[in-house]
């Protein structure tokens, strides 16, 4: 064995002699980074049949999952069962309709769909993994879940699962089209029974030295293990603030990148009177005052919904790797919002909309977000998807 696959076996928490090279299982617990990632697809616990995983998909703590060739159409989301397979539940219960994704299809506004990946997973009995929508997937307002056999929540993947995975796919206001290989979601691993989960104690800390987020003025007070991000409802005074999906738009290919003109698709809304009174089921694009930031022994969450804050939905629970925001230049990048709301709601600017869950990573990974994987988001204000012609301000 080399040494090579010495470490892969280390990292993957197989036991090797004593002075072997490699981590120790026991401590790399944490957020799995780049080079675990990348032991992980060497040693197949997550591995693709048909199609080898690419290094496109490694992220800097989380891996692009792909679509299979077939989708079905169901007539509502659902959870498996151990009764039957998701396919054959899929079939037997939820009236499916099978779909062709082979040259490209049309997944219609309003419909659900379940979609094999292109990946499975054979799972350590100490490792768990945590699947989020891709940041282009959640501006387009498509809802995806991840959905493992047997399992009992929507973006969870038990430790030790061994099999096949799958994606509910809803897209709720534009109509788009996909193929096989299109990534819609990731999936990031986290090994030990603690989790990753900062201590209040040093969560404080890292807020108040401004590692976390950066606040143009006053200081908000992070609690519950979680740091509040506030609404920017003023800019630059002049320039849209956001942006409203239109109702009834053509259909938006994935695979396209700088293609749509936003003026098809998009309302700007600029700045008035320092509020915004959303409309209910409305879908738009807002953005953060803070500057947020992911140090590289980091990674953070944005919780997509809580009660505290109001009836709404600010984010579809997007997943920020290490380096977002610390890009060299010392330009920072604002968290983008996906905003849904069930009432009407006024928002105001300034006040408190969305919240960070920040987690420790098992070693510093070697390749950081913006840092030569392509990132599209890095430096970022406030933004539309990747799909869309870039957008020219006065």
């Amino acid at each position: 064995m080399n040494e090579v696959e010495v470490h892969n076996r280390d990292l993957l928490g197989v036991t090797t002699p004593s002075g072997a090279l490699g981590v120790p299982a026991a401590a790399a617990t944490g957020v799995q980074p780049y080079q675990f990632l990348k032991a992980f697809i060497d040693g197949d616990v997550i591995h693709s049949k048909d199609n080898p995983i690419t290094p496109e998909q490694l992220q800097p703590a989380s891996v692009d999952l792909r679509l299979g060739s077939v989708a079905y159409r169901v007539r509502a989301s659902f959870l498996p069962d151990r009764r039957s397979t998701v396919i054959e539940k899929a079939k037997a219960v939820m009236d499916a309709h099978e779909i062709d994704l082979t040259h490209g299809a049309v997944l219609d506004r309003g419909q659900v769909y379940v979609i094999p990946l292109q990946e499975s997973l054979h799972l350590p009995a100490s490792v768990r993994g945590l699947a989020n929508p891709k940041s282009s997937t959640g501006r387009l307002d498509v809802l995806v879940r991840l959905i493992a056999e047997n399992g009992v929540d929507f973006d969870r993947v038990d430790e030790g699962y061994a099999g096949p995975l799958y994606l509910e796919v809803a897209p709720q206001t534009f109509s788009v089209v996909v193929r096989p290989g299109t990534s819609l979601n990731q999936i990031r691993f986290i090994r030990g029974s603690k989790g990753a989960a900062l201590t209040n104690g040093l969560l404080k800390r890292l807020y108040e030295s401004n590692e976390l987020v950066r606040p143009p003025t006053e200081k908000l007070a992070a609690h519950d293990s979680l740091v509040p991000v506030t609404i920017d409802l003023n800019g630059d005074g002049h320039n849209p603030i956001g942006y409203r999906a239109k109702e009834y738009t053509p259909r938006i290919d994935l695979g396209q990148k700088y293609h749509y003109d936003w003026q098809d698709y998009w309302e700007p809304i600029y700045p008035r009177k320092s509020t915004l009174t959303l409309i209910p089921e409305a879908f738009y694009i807002l953005a953060t005052r803070e500057e947020v930031r992911v140090p590289e022994n980091l990674a953070a969450e944005m919780v997509a919904y809580e009660s505290r804050s109001g009836e709404y939905r600010v984010h579809y629970a997007g997943f920020f790797d290490p380096g977002f925001g610390c890009d060299p230049s010392g330009k920072g990048s604002k968290a983008v919002l996906e905003v849904r709301s069930y009432v009407p709601f006024m928002l105001e600017h300034s006040q408190p909309v969305g919240w960070l869950r920040y987690e420790k990573m098992a070693a510093p990974p070697i390749k950081l977000y913006g840092s030569g994987l392509g990132s599209s988001y890095q430096s970022q204000g406030l933004a539309l998807a990747k799909q869309f012609k870039p957008i020219v301000l006065s």
